[in-house]
């Protein structure tokens, strides 16, 4: 049988505001605990919250930016329900009435673009935070509380885990380039809940919803994803559907477990929040908030392409954060060759980025330093080989490429009479491979070409190196 996933998300992402959505505290993360607290995001009886302009003014950011139609009129709804963490009962968020409508986001996959559509966008302010100790004991971190939240509801438009976690990827790179949040999951400002079934493409019968709580990684949204795809599967095919149910991923079991029945907006009992008045919004500021934007990472994957004639995907590898396209575009002002500059960041520079998982604005390297050692290696004065230790010696030390070529002595040898000299004493040393190579073993020249370069200490120009080897030895 036939099967089609369908896959819908619900993102909360952390604003990086400087004040919580409805008090002054100060919104940060890593503070000590219950710090960063005052009777509003505590809930104490007689406290009244105020709406942050700016919280609202960075939700708008991220609606504009995802081409959602912006709502004239926010007004702030009362979600029911009782957590430790909640104290006072009920959340404060947008029900009826969400601050923005619509939007998308394109995917690229192997068969073509695809359109990812946004069902609404809406504000809501986070929780606490529960800590379990090892001896079996809750504590309570409030300073999360109040923290201004933008949850961006999916349509069911994807149908595997690899269209969700492109689509994360893409979601986080344009939430990162606007400014609105840090999108850093490991410290929860970002956290995605999946909603999954499986509908049977011959019979049109379908599994009952399942909703992923919570998961904190992208890999765990992958995982999670695959293992429902097949709990669901085997679900139909055995006829026992389940209820709507609500779950959560358990890393060490690699398993979803079930925490209760999926509720319906009903059970949460939506009332409007009577201490935060409607706040309309003018035209005029959401086109100031627009024009505020920064280049969005399709609109500068496509400029790239256009502009310094890369492929598509290279174009997409250099345009994954805002940082790195920086570099990338300031480093070209220095070189003018969008090829080789975009050959070395996406290779060596990134492998380095990866290793000490790192951005390109915390490492030493800079875009001078890059383009001072690319104008070496293409000149010639220094191989490939060299330029990429002179690289790592720049990342690990933020020297200059001109420094650490002086200090050891790098500057390649491209002298022939120089180079032949160390050639000659090369072929004499090794008459044996000399006959091996002309008796058709082409390893030996591989041998003579390493023997070469060692004897240079890696500075002789390998491609001139190997046209004079092959010539000398012909005319032995």
């Amino acid at each position: 049988m036939a099967y089609k996933t369908i896959i819908g998300l619900e993102i909360h992402v952390e604003l990086s505001t400087k004040h919580k959505i409805f008090c002054n505290c100060p919104n940060e993360f890593g503070a000590d605990a219950n710090t960063l607290v005052c009777p509003t995001c505590l809930g104490l009886p007689g406290s009244m919250p105020i709406l942050d302009k700016e919280a609202l003014e960075y939700a708008i950011k991220a609606g504009i930016a995802f081409d959602g139609e912006i709502s004239k009129l926010i007004k702030m709804d009362r979600k029911h329900y009782y957590y430790s963490d909640l104290p006072k009962g009920f959340q404060v968020s947008q029900a009826e009435i969400p601050f923005c409508n619509g939007g998308y986001l394109e995917i690229e996959l192997e068969s073509g673009t695809k359109k990812i559509n946004l069902e609404r966008i809406h504000i809501e302010e986070d929780t606490g935070k529960q800590i379990h100790s090892e001896e079996g004991e809750t504590l309570l971190d409030f300073n999360r509380s109040g923290v201004p939240l933008i949850e961006i509801v999916t349509k069911p438009d994807m149908n595997s885990a690899e269209e969700a976690k492109l689509f994360l990827d893409k979601l986080r790179a344009t939430l990162k380039y606007i400014e609105v949040s840090n999108v850093k999951m490991e410290e929860g400002s970002l956290r995605c809940d999946v909603n999954i079934n499986v509908v049977n493409s011959d019979t049109g019968e379908k599994s009952n919803i399942s909703e992923i709580k919570n998961l904190n990684s992208f890999r765990g949204v992958v995982k999670a994803i695959e293992f429902e795809e097949k709990r669901h599967i085997d679900l139909l095919e055995s006829g026992s559907n389940t209820k709507k149910e609500t779950r959560r991923w358990d890393e060490a079991k690699t398993a979803t477990i079930l925490m209760r029945e999926k509720g319906d907006a009903s059970d949460y009992r939506f009332v409007v929040d009577g201490d935060i008045p409607p706040v309309k919004i003018a035209n005029e500021w959401i086109d100031e908030i627009k024009a505020t934007l920064p280049e969005l990472p399709q609109d500068k994957k496509t400029r790239f392409v256009e502009s310094y004639g890369l492929s598509s995907y290279d174009a997409g590898v250099l345009t994954q954060t805002k940082e790195l396209s920086e570099f990338f575009e300031e480093t070209l002002k220095h070189i003018n060759d969008s090829k080789l500059v975009s050959n070395w960041i996406m290779g060596d520079v990134l492998r380095r980025l990866n290793d000490d998982e790192i951005e390109i604005n915390q490492s030493n390297i800079t875009p001078i330093a890059l383009a001072d050692l690319l104008a070496l290696v293409r000149d010639d004065k220094i191989n490939n080989n060299t330029g990429k230790k002179v690289l790592k010696e720049i990342f690990d030390t933020g020297k200059s490429p001109e420094v650490i070529v002086k200090e050891k002595g790098l500057i390649q040898i491209s002298d022939e009479g120089e180079i032949k000299e160390i050639i000659k004493k090369v072929l004499d040393d090794n008459e044996q491979s000399i006959i091996d190579f002309k008796n058709g073993k082409d390893r030996a020249i591989g041998f003579l070409v390493g023997q070469v370069m060692k004897a240079s200490r890696g500075k002789a120009n390998p491609q001139l190196a190997n046209k004079m080897l092959l010539e000398m030895i012909k005319e032995r």
